[in-house]
C-alpha cells in the first residue's frame, strides 16, 4: 500500500460529553460534528491514567504507564524503545511537533534536547504552558541548529497560532515526495476556563446551559461559570480544527490523509462534586476520537462502541498507515477491525490511578484505583 500522511491533532481536557455530535446542544462544534459524519467515531475511547503526562507518554510509546514510568505529570519520558516518530521515521516518513510536549520533565519553560524529542524533527514546542496568550516555543526544523535566539512567543491565541504554522506546514508539501507525520498539540480546553479569545465567549455569555444531572447543588453555580469558560475554549478549537481540515482539502491531501482529532483526558467540572482529572468517572476519562481517511476507511459515519485505551493509539495508527509495529508495543491494533470487520481486540480498557497528586492528593481525598471500563460500565 501506499504510505498515507498522518495528521493527529489532540487537545488537552476535553472530555468527550463536550461535543454537539454526543447530543450536547450547549457547546457549539460544526466542524467536529461534520467530521463525525465522514469518520470513524469511537464511543468508548478512554485515558489509561487520566492525567496530561501518561496519556503523551503511552500514545509516543505505546506502553502502558507502569512500564514506561510516566505516571504523574512533570517527569523524564526515557527513550529507550521506539516511539510512534521513531517509527514513522524508519518507514520514509518526515516527522513534525508543534505544540505542547509536556514529557520533559525538566522544567516547564526549557528548551527540550533533540535527543529527548522522541524522533520528532521539525520542532516548534514548549515542554508546557497554560498561558494561552503568552505562550512560547523553541523552533528547529530539523536541518541545522536550533535557532539561536531561543524562545519564540505564539502571536495572540497559542492554539491560533499553532493551527496557522500546521497549516502552512501542509502547505509548503505540495513540492515534497516523503509522506508526514504532524502531531498538532493544543494547551485549552485546560483551564483557566475564561482565557479564550473574546469572540469565542460571548457566544456564552448569555447562553443557557444545562448542567450533567450529577452536579451536587452545591456546586452548580461554579460549574456553570467555568462551562462557559469551557465551551468557549473548545469553539475556538473546532474552528481550528476546520481550517486545518479545509487546508487538507484544498491542498489535495485529504483523500490519503488520516486525520485524527482526540485528547488526552476529560474534566469533571463538578460532576460528582469533583473537579478536573485523575478521577475514574466518564468526565474525567472517556474522551472524543474520531479517525478520518477516506482512503482506507470510507466517508459514511460509523461508530465504535467497544473501548479503546491509550497504548491502542499508537499500534492501530501505525497499522492503518501500513508501517511496522514496533515489538515494543503493548497496546492493542484495531485496524483489522477497523478495515477488514474482524471483532475487537478487546471488550474492555484499562483504566488506572497510580499515584494521586495536585488537585487529588491523599490529603483531599484522592485515592489509587485500578478498573475496567466496558462498553457499558466502570468497574473500578
Amino acid at each position: 500500500m501506499t504510505h498515507p500522511n498522518v495528521v493527529y491533532v489532540f487537545s488537552d481536557q476535553h472530555r468527550a460529553q463536550a461535543v454537539g455530535y454526543m447530543g450536547n446542544a450547549d457547546v457549539l462544534t460544526p466542524n467536529l460534528d461534520r467530521l463525525r459524519e465522514e469518520s470513524v467515531h469511537f464511543s468508548t475511547a478512554v485515558s489509561t491514567v487520566p492525567v496530561c503526562a501518561p496519556y503523551r507518554a503511552s500514545f509516543l510509546t505505546g506502553k502502558f504507564p507502569l512500564t514506561h514510568g510516566v505516571f504523574v505529570n512533570d517527569v523524564h519520558l526515557r527513550h529507550d524503545v521506539p516511539s510512534i516518530a521513531d517509527a514513522f521515521h524508519a518507514a520514509g516518513y518526515d516527522t513534525a511537533y508543534i505544540g505542547k510536549w509536556h514529557l520533559n520533565g525538566r522544567g516547564r519553560s526549557a528548551p527540550i534536547p533533540r535527543e529527548d524529542r522522541q524522533g520528532f524533527k521539525h520542532w516548534e514546542v514548549l515542554e508546557c504552558t497554560h498561558d494561552y496568550h503568552q505562550s512560547r516555543y523553541y523552533a528547529d526544523d530539523g536541518t541545522g541548529a536550533p535557532d539561536a535566539l531561543g524562545a519564540k512567543t505564539w502571536p495572540g491565541y497559542d492554539a491560533e497560532a499553532q493551527t496557522r504554522h500546521a497549516m502552512t506546514y501542509l502547505k509548503n508539501r505540495r513540492q515534497r515526495p516523503r509522506p508526514f507525520f504532524l502531531v498538532l498539540s493544543w494547551g485549552p480546553p485546560h483551564n483557566p476556563y475564561d482565557t479564550a479569545p473574546e469572540r469565542f465567549q460571548a457566544r456564552y455569555r448569555d447562553r443557557a446551559l444545562t448542567l450533567r444531572p450529577n452536579v451536587p447543588n452545591a456546586m452548580r453555580p461554579q460549574a456553570e461559570a467555568q462551562l462557559r469558560g469551557y465551551y468557549a475554549h473548545i469553539t475556538a478549537l473546532d474552528q481550528c480544527l476546520g481550517e486545518l481540515w479545509q487546508t487538507l482539502k484544498a491542498e489535495g491531501l485529504e483523500q490519503d490523509t488520516l486525520f485524527v482529532y482526540t485528547s488526552d483526558r476529560g474534566d469533571m467540572l463538578g460532576s460528582q462534586g469533583q473537579v478536573r482529572k485523575q478521577r475514574p468517572w466518564d468526565e474525567s476519562i472517556r474522551v472524543p476520537l474520531l479517525m478520518h481517511y477516506p482512503a482506507r476507511l470510507g466517508r459514511d459515519p460509523r461508530e465504535v462502541t467497544a473501548p479503546l485505551g491509550s497504548p491502542d493509539i499508537m499500534p492501530t495508527v501505525l497499522a492503518l498507515a501500513g508501517v511496522a509495529i514496533p515489538s515494543s508495543v503493548e497496546g492493542r491494533n484495531w485496524e483489522r477491525h477497523l478495515v477488514g470487520g474482524a471483532p475487537p481486540p478487546s471488550e474492555a480498557a484499562l483504566i488506572a490511578c497510580i499515584h494521586p497528586f495536585g488537585e487529588y492528593t491523599r490529603a483531599q481525598g484522592g485515592k489509587e484505583y485500578r478498573g475496567l471500563r466496558t462498553d457499558r460500565y466502570t468497574y473500578v
